[in-house]
């Protein structure tokens, strides 16, 4: 997939939300924190709502309450939206590694009756998007992506496709990887223990509510040629790039310029994993919200495949008469004759 078939329903970011340790909130993901209380999961992972949860579980419903309330969609009694129409997509490559493998040591040991049911629900990698799903009342499609170091991004395109095809006019999509000994002996080091969730909305939705728009989906350029990926997702935006995400630091290629803010975020957190995707467009909020210039591109790179998606700023001067006329209800306005 070289790019996205163009869709009719513009699709826009409206909220995001972070359960990182140490972080308070999308804006520390592109610097220093700005000081107060950061995220502990020592208090933050516990109560009630949490009993009998993984760990991965607990950190994405952390992160679903902050994204929804910065969305404007979490009222005092709960998530001010219709379920119905609100779909959920989760990115966690190792997400439930430690149940599985518990349950998998206690079978051999004990026989598969010494398996406790209470648990067993969490050896499906579709948990975490089941317990966001019924933790909030949303009753729209539940996806699941673990695919590697492109699944975050992947996730983002996929609740995109959910809007586009009228599935859905709110999509809460996560990324959450944890950090414990079976996700450490298996990748060997430095992980990420922690989510983030963005809001996706149709652009209509967002307006009706009058929602705040924090960033616009322009592209997903996805392939093998890594290069190539960057290159075409860098030339299709314009303004062009403010902002370049990646996981692990990369050399920047000459067609970005030397204007062009690049962070790596396994500087800070670990490898990312799932959630990178998830991260990099959080923190392309963040830019946003800060008034930063230009697009924002999030790259993704993995030996066979690399994917790169880029977010306008929130800006609303359409950019086509076919734009036009989404957003006016009007027929569209002919070309001019050149």
């Amino acid at each position: 997939m070289s790019g996205e078939p163009r869709a009719r329903t513009a699709v826009v970011v409206t909220g995001a939300g972070l359960a990182v340790p140490g972080l308070t909130g999308p804006g520390d993901l592109l610097g220093a924190p700005a000081g107060g209380a950061g995220f502990d999961p020592e208090t933050g992972l516990k109560g009630r709502d949490l009993r009998h949860k993984d760990r991965a579980t607990r950190l994405a419903l952390r992160s679903v309450e902050p994204a929804l309330r910065d969305a404007g969609l979490l009222g005092a009694g709960g998530p001010a939206l219709d379920g119905t129409r609100t779909a959920v997509v989760v990115s966690s490559n190792t997400g439930n590694y430690d149940s599985v493998c518990a349950y998998v040591d206690i079978a051999a040991r004990q026989t598969s009756r010494a398996i406790s049911a209470m648990g067993l629900p969490h050896t499906s990698t579709s948990a975490i998007a089941g317990w966001i799903a019924a933790g909030h009342g949303l009753h729209g499609p539940a996806v699941t992506l673990c695919n590697g170091a492109t699944s975050g991004l992947d996730a983002l395109y996929w609740g995109r496709n959910l809007i586009a095809a009228n599935r859905a006019d709110t999509v809460v999509v996560t990324g959450v990887e944890p950090a414990n000994d079976v996700v450490r002996k298996l990748l060997g080091t430095r992980t990420v223990d922690g989510a983030a969730t963005v809001v996706l909305e149709s652009a209509a939705h967002a307006a009706d509510r009058a929602g705040r728009v924090r960033a616009r989906w322009h592209g997903l350029h996805r392939g093998r040629d890594h290069d190539e990926v960057l290159r075409t997702a860098a030339g299709s935006p314009a303004p062009g790039i403010g902002l370049w995400l990646t996981g692990a630091r990369e050399t920047r290629p000459a067609h970005l310029g030397t204007s062009v803010r690049p962070v790596a975020l396994a500087d800070g957190l670990g490898e990312c994993g799932g959630a990178l995707g998830v991260l990099q467009c959080a923190a392309a909020v963040a830019h946003f919200d800060a008034g930063g210039g230009g697009a924002a591109l999030a790259t993704a790179r993995a030996a066979d495949v690399s994917a790169a998606l880029t977010l306008l700023p929130p800006a609303p001067a359409p950019a086509s008469p076919a734009e036009w006329s989404e957003r006016s209800g009007r027929p569209e306005r002919p070309e001019r004759p050149t």
